[in-house]
């Protein structure tokens, strides 16, 4: 927790950043006394594998997560006390790359990051004795250090592995030795280092094939038959020196080959050594041979295994890992709609996918921390999964990117990316959205507190460059159906979600002044958001496009004399649209939303369900098992077939057909505002929630002309019902306590 607690050097073994094999470290030592307890702690610029006695003492990969490196390190805590003995033990660490020291070229320019540098690691091994003294056993001089059989390691593209320069034992006491070389020490990457607190990267899910397709002795494709963020393990025999190359993708050619032309476009080779999402396996020719990379995951279903010499592989051959952030799932969803689950599963799946240390947007071709993606699938992660962990650290980054004039970058962590393109509070209003969400999901402040001051810049800053109220800095409703939103409106209406939540936090944290101010400031935008954009002769905003109508009613710039208005001209035009979602991002976020919290449930379910273009439905029927970058499934640009960005719906499905919501006056579920809507084509839904106060179960069923309507309601908090009237949505509400309520109402 201190820096002076360190025992340890910050070591290395001194080679350039363009050396391509990976280093390891190893040293023996001896432990001569009676062990209570032992714990390693460790940090790297890069990623890490920490061994003891050849024994690899964690499940957890990808460690320690990215963070801005040159401005704070993470460090990882180990129990080794069942790995460590009395006498001579050996401790090893295989060093990788990350995002640390990024050799592969693509249009972001990690290998140009003001950090880069070759891997190093600090290490502390603490021991105490049943007599009480302690003993430490530390990374310095003294360790030994050589490359090996990890030729090639890019947390972008791919790993590559000489099975022949494998040093079996290597971690283990005995080790010959005398060959390596000994450590370098070097300074810190940064001063700052602090603990990982958050649910590690793991190897949740094992994925076995579906199929294994041979073209001929050199070629197979195995299909995993769904989609996922991971790895693969192979398994098989050759002759020395035979070249496995595996290659991964999310779709096929019509010749049954992997295509991967829809996730590298961003991809920037300089020669063909670091072929894209393409492991390299040369095999040793001592029997049966097994590989699966440790520093890099890809987006894939497919896997096309080639080689330079001919190969045998079945189904049992290979094995897929679904890998993410280890988050406990925290929600049951059920339906008479198979569709609707299964679009709740793929959404889940992307969410997942997309989840390693920080929110992603694809697993694949960029693997970045896009803030726009991650703040509006932030209720449906939170809804699912309990996330807490990833947002604390995933803030923090953002304190460490943030620019003294309070600007933020549109990716983070970045490597000084993102400062000046896609940027507005369209997408970085992440330093509002997301601890408020957070607030109203575990009734925690700590978040909002850790930010406010940097929400404070960033709210001032905008109101520097929108003198008027009206922000026209943002990146928009990105891939929308057909109709584009203009900037201003959108990114206006998030300039004031930003002073609106600032003027909150202001209020629960104290601080009366800047509540008072902030709240004036939200105000002020609000009239001038609607002087600006209202249109009294049509009843509409702006030009009554359906992200134009439902943004206003979403974050409630709409005056309440005006929600049936506007919520009827956005029903009008779904319909005149063709009874079908015409948004991009940011109309994913509100369009289900404002139709159902409006009275329009029917419309609403029939967008969410809809089995045609454009809709989340066509991809599933068109075999997706993750959500989307793009509505078309042929389009010619941005159609990673696994994005999160339109994944709002897996949220709403809690919220409209469980009616399951936040009270903001009792945050963290102690007053559960419970507001179910009964679509007239559905007949049956079911959803829990396990939230801090317990769980939350919402059920109901159509039974001939009655519904029959449970829910649970932990103890120690109280629900808020609204009771439907006949037909069509009502204004009563009851109390309920804890236990669970059953009910009956008719013609519903």
């Amino acid at each position: 927790m201190n820096s002076s607690n360190w025992k340890g050097a910050w070591i290395s073994d001194g080679k350039s950043m363009h050396e391509k094999a990976l280093p390891y470290f190893r040293k023996e030592f001896r432990l001569d006394k009676k062990i209570k307890s032992a714990r390693a702690y460790i940090a790297a610029g890069g990623l890490f594998e920490l061994s003891i006695n050849g024994q690899r003492i964690s499940d957890a990969w990808l460690e320690p997560n990215y963070t801005r490196y040159d401005r704070r390190l993470l460090y990882c805590t180990y129990d080794i006390t069942n790995a460590v003995s009395n006498g001579g033990n050996a401790a090893g660490v295989l060093v990788g790359n990350g995002w640390y020291n990024h050799q592969s070229t693509a249009v972001w320019d990690f290998d140009k990051a003001p950090w880069r540098n070759r891997p190093c690691f600090i290490l502390d091994i603490r021991v105490e004795y049943t007599d009480g003294s302690i003993e430490t056993i530390s990374s310095n001089r003294d360790w030994k250090t050589s490359t090996g059989p990890v030729i090639f390691s890019s947390i972008y593209t791919a790993e590559h592995y000489d099975a022949r320069l494998a040093l079996t034992g290597w971690d283990q006491t005995g080790y010959p030795d005398t060959a390596w070389q000994q450590a370098l020490l070097r300074s810190a990457p940064a001063a700052l280092i602090t603990a990982q607190n958050l649910h590690p990267i793991r190897r949740v899910e094992e994925i076995k094939p579906v199929s294994v397709r041979k073209f001929n002795d050199t070629v197979y494709v195995v299909d995993l038959g769904r989609n996922i963020a991971g790895v693969a393990k192979i398994k098989l025999s050759g002759a020395a020196g035979t070249v496995v190359k595996l290659r991964h993708s999310e779709r096929l050619y019509e010749s049954g080959r992997t295509d991967l032309s829809n996730i590298d476009v961003h991809y920037r080779p300089v020669g063909d050594a670091d072929p894209f999402q393409t492991d390299i396996f040369i095999l040793s020719g001592k029997g049966l041979e097994e590989f699966s990379p440790r520093f890099n995951y890809k987006g894939f279903q497919y896997i096309e295994v080639s080689a330079s010499q001919p190969i045998s592989i079945t189904k049992e051959s290979v094995t897929g890992y679904f890998m993410h952030s280890d988050l406990p799932a925290v929600s049951k969803l059920n339906s008479a709609n198979p569709l609707l689950d299964k679009i709740w599963w793929a959404t889940n799946n992307s969410y997942l996918s997309n989840m390693f240390g920080y929110p992603t947007d694809c697993p694949q071709r960029e693997k970045n921390g896009w803030t726009g993606d991650a703040h509006i699938a932030s209720e449906t992660g939170l809804f699912n999964f309990d996330g807490i962990t990833v947002y604390e650290k995933w803030l923090q980054d953002h304190l460490d990117e943030q620019q003294p004039n309070g600007v933020f970058p549109s990716i983070i962590p970045s490597n000084g990316w993102g400062y000046e393109w896609g940027n507005g509070p369209d997408w970085t209003s992440t330093i509002a959205i997301i601890p408020w969400n957070i607030y109203l999901h575990y009734g925690d402040t700590s978040l909002l507190a850790k930010t406010y001051d940097a929400l404070k810049r960033y709210v001032n800053y905008i109101e520097r460059i929108s003198p008027d109220g009206i922000c026209s800095w943002g990146l928009g409703d990105w891939v929308p159906v057909k109709s584009q939103t203009p900037v201003p409106f959108t990114s206006t209406a998030y300039y004031y979600t930003d002073a609106l939540i600032l003027s909150k936090a202001a209020l629960l944290l104290g601080k009366s002044e800047d509540h008072e101010r902030y709240a004036a400031l939200a105000q002020k935008i609000y009239s001038a958001f609607n002087a600006r954009f209202w249109n009294a002769a049509a009843g509409t905003y702006g030009t009554g496009l359906q992200t134009e109508l439902s943004v206003a009613l979403h974050w409630k710039l709409v005056p309440d004399s005006l929600v049936p208005v506007v919520a009827k001209a956005l029903a009008n035009r779904v319909i005149a649209d063709g009874r079908q979602i015409d948004v991009g991002l940011l109309g994913t976020k509100t369009i289900l939303n404002a139709l159902s919290d409006n009275g329009y449930i029917d419309l609403a379910y029939e967008l969410a369900t809809r089995e045609t273009f454009p809709s989340w439905g066509w991809w599933i029927k068109n075999g997706a098992t993750t959500l989307f970058e793009n509505w078309p499934i042929n389009a010619k640009s941005d159609i990673s077939m696994n994005h999160i960005m339109f994944g709002e719906i897996g949220a709403w499905m809690f919220k409209a057909l469980g009616g399951i919501k936040t009270t903001e006056a009792a945050p963290g579920f102690q007053v559960i505002t419970l507001e179910p809507c009964f679509p007239k084509k559905l007949n049956r839904f079911s959803c829990s929630h396990e939230s801090v106060m317990g769980s939350i179960e919402s059920a109901w069923e159509r039974k001939g002309s009655s519904l029959q309507y449970s829910v649970k309601v932990p103890p120690g908090a109280i629900a808020r019902l609204r009771v439907p009237a006949s037909g069509n949505a009502g204004n009563s509400f009851i109390e309920l306590g804890s236990g669970t309520h059953q009910f009956t109402w008719k013609n519903l």
